[in-house]
C-alpha cells in the first residue's frame, strides 16, 4: 500500500509545551490564510525528539507575543482557567489542557499531511522543514491539492 504524499507550507502561530515541563515544545500550532485574509487554525505538528523540543523552545522565544496582538485573540485564556475557552475541549480527553503560547505569525514550516477534513488536517502532520524562503501571507488554502469528489453511485456504476 502506497499513500499519496501531500505537503503544505503553514504559518506557525503558537505552541503547546511538552508534558515533561515548560521548557520544551509539545506541538506547534499551524495556520493557513483563507480567502478573507484570516489565519485559520488547521492543525498541529509534533513528534520531535526531546532534545529538538528544547531547542525549538529556545528558538521560538523571540516570537512569543500576547493575545492582544495575535490573530487568534478569541482563544485568550480566561482568568483562572487553564484552557483557552471553557467550551473548547478535546474530543478525546475533556480534561486536557488546550492552552497555548501565541507566537507572532512570522515563521513558515512545511509539513506532510494525509488529507483535510473541512478546513483542518485530519491527523497530526509531520515536520518536513522550515521554509525561510516563504512569506507567511503566502500560506493559503490555494496551495493544497483539491480532492477528487465522487459519489458512491459514480464508483459503483460501470461505464
Amino acid at each position: 500500500k502506497i499513500k499519496h504524499e501531500r505537503t503544505a507550507d503553514c504559518v506557525v502561530a503558537g505552541y503547546r509545551t511538552y508534558k515533561s515541563g515548560p521548557d520544551a515544545i509539545g506541538s506547534l500550532l499551524l495556520g493557513l490564510y483563507d480567502d478573507r485574509g484570516v489565519l485559520v487554525s488547521v492543525g498541529v505538528v509534533g513528534a520531535f525528539p526531546l532534545a529538538r523540543r528544547r531547542e525549538l523552545f529556545t528558538e521560538l522565544q523571540p516570537l512569543v507575543t500576547t493575545f492582544d496582538d495575535h490573530p487568534w485573540a478569541w482563544t485568550r485564556q480566561e482568568e483562572g482557567e487553564r484552557t483557552p475557552r471553557k467550551s473548547e475541549t478535546s474530543r478525546w480527553n475533556a480534561g486536557k489542557d488546550r492552552s497555548f503560547t501565541p507566537l507572532r505569525p512570522q515563521r513558515v514550516v512545511e509539513v506532510r499531511y494525509d488529507y483535510l477534513e473541512g478546513v483542518r488536517f485530519r491527523h497530526t502532520t509531520q515536520f518536513v522543514r522550515w521554509r525561510a524562503d516563504r512569506e507567511p501571507r503566502s500560506c493559503t488554502y490555494d496551495q493544497l491539492a483539491r480532492p477528487i469528489r465522487f459519489t458512491l453511485a459514480d464508483v459503483l456504476t460501470s461505464t
